[in-house]
């Protein structure tokens, strides 16, 4: 078609096309394919964030390696406060602070602070050693909660992958703080169920061969106790435990439900009740340790208390 001025000049040349039905169709078609596509593009971060981690073996035995000695009923409770680690630096901070209070006191403590954290991070408050362990690694504590949330059977796995390595060097065996029950599944028990040794070893040792004249017994050292009587038994000690043929994991006599899937809506039941942030305002003492006190924690050497001698000399 050519639209021309009057006196007949041809001022622009244009097809002109018939759109149909067909047509109209394969727009609309395509305009829709086009707007998904941008959609997809757009919340396409929000799906890999959320998509659950996925840890070869070899990974999994490195991140239990430093815990896969603890007696079972203190590694549970580990593993289950490591799926919250954005709860994990304050609580370390509130059991420094009280780590001259000890049984029932300490648990009279825990409970009139009214904490706002999951009852599976208060049931370490009695042991600072652990929760500064946690503390001071977050992206390792991070990692393993994470790990036990999306691979729970897997986790397990990896625990007793690294428990068999070390009893079958020879360095794990029962002594007077635990008693390890060999066979397909290897389980480690405090001798008193109310009285837990934290072990101290070196990973880079014990899941190895022993080098020629090295001392077995002197490579997992039991040092620290932590009484845990009747008073502990809301956060639930005295009946966490594992089902290692099952892949279960007890904590507080229930079997822990907590995945990746449902972590942000799964309540585990406790008998202590859960509080809500602020914290009530503290009504003791409040004794941070010193760098003495913490050093003798995290070598396992023998404690250290200065606090209580400083009160000795006043």
């Amino acid at each position: 078609m050519d639209l021309g001025d009057p006196a007949g000049n041809v001022l622009l040349t244009q097809p002109v096309y018939r759109v149909g039905e067909k047509e109209i169709r394969m727009i609309k078609k395509y305009t829709a394919a086009v707007f998904m596509i941008a959609g997809c593009i757009g919340i396409m971060p929000v799906l890999l964030a959320q998509a659950p981690p996925s840890y070869p073996p070899q990974e999994l035995d490195r991140l239990v390696s430093r815990i896969a000695l603890y007696p079972d009923p203190l590694l549970s409770q580990i593993l289950a406060a490591a799926t919250f680690p954005d709860q994990i630096q304050d609580a370390a901070r509130w059991a420094d602070q009280h780590h001259y209070l000890t049984g029932d006191p300490l648990a009279n403590a825990i409970a009139g602070d009214r904490l706002p954290w999951d009852p599976s991070v208060q049931a370490l408050l009695p042991f600072p050693s652990v929760l500064d362990m946690m503390a001071s690694d977050m992206g390792w504590t991070q990692e393993l909660g994470n790990a036990f949330l999306a691979q729970q059977p897997d986790v397990m796995d990896a625990v007793q992958r690294e428990r068999h390595r070390a009893y079958d060097y020879g360095y794990l065996r029962s002594n007077p703080q635990v008693i390890v029950r060999g066979g397909p599944y290897i389980e480690i028990l405090p001798t008193n169920p109310a009285f837990f040794y934290v072990p101290y070893y070196d990973p880079a040792v014990v899941f190895f061969p022993p080098r020629p004249g090295f001392f077995l017994g002197g490579a997992i050292v039991f040092r620290f106790g932590v009484g845990l009587g009747p008073a502990f038994r809301p956060w639930g000690w005295g009946v966490n435990r594992f089902v290692w043929n099952s892949h279960a994991v007890y904590i507080n006599d229930r079997p822990w439900g907590r995945t990746w899937v449902n972590r942000g809506t799964y309540v585990h039941p406790y008998a202590v009740q859960r509080y809500e942030a602020p914290r009530r305002v503290e009504t003791h003492q409040l004794q941070e340790r010193t760098p003495a006190e913490r050093g003798a924690y995290r070598g396992g050497r023998e404690r250290v208390e200065e606090h209580g001698r400083e009160r000795e000399r006043r």
